[in-house]
């Protein structure tokens, strides 16, 4: 193997190794699980801690879930990593908080997680699903550990406003 090509596979698979020992984004087998990766494309500069995947891109990692056209992972100098955005008509990403609650799921035309405060942004086309709960706009923000959302109906950037829209599921009455 050519020593750039080794270099290449040695830069990457330290870059894998870096997300798989975050802490648990959530379910607490995730940070330990691991990581797989499909795209077309990947374009790794290491130097500048980025990892961009383009083409139909899917990233795995026990309950966690991130697609898009294009998906670009930031770390730090420490090699943590610090950033994910994906891109792409309709860009995804799920997550189950803990085994007894509901599956996340969230769509944008971007879809940002930031990993040291565990907040995920969805831009244009926003939409977030959470049990029976949803909330649609053009901008909305998910703290995971608050179980917290903010929506707008405008997003920086974005043209086409969308109004902010929610429905709620009651919380069912057990039967004495």
């Amino acid at each position: 193997m050519k020593r750039p090509v080794r270099a290449s596979l040695l830069a990457l698979s330290l870059f894998l190794l870096a997300l798989a020992v975050l802490p648990a984004w959530a379910l607490e087998g995730d940070a330990s699980a691991p990581i797989e990766v499909v795209a077309d494309r990947l374009d790794l500069d290491d130097r500048a801690g980025t990892a961009v995947y383009r083409g139909d891109v899917e990233i795995r990692q026990g309950s966690m879930r991130l697609t898009g056209e294009r998906v670009e992972i930031q770390r730090n100098a420490a090699g943590q990593l610090t950033r994910a955005t994906a891109t792409g008509e309709r860009a995804y990403l799920e997550q189950k908080p803990a085994p007894d609650e509901p599956l996340v799921r969230g769509w944008g035309r971007t879809v940002i997680y930031h990993v040291a405060e565990r907040r995920i942004e969805l831009i244009d086309r926003a939409e977030l699903h959470q049990g029976g709960d949803t909330f649609d706009g053009g901008y909305l923000e998910y703290f995971l550990d608050r179980r917290v959302v903010q929506a707008r109906a405008e997003a920086e950037g974005v043209q086409d406003r969308q109004r902010v829209r929610m429905t709620l599921e009651p919380e069912r009455q057990e039967n004495p």
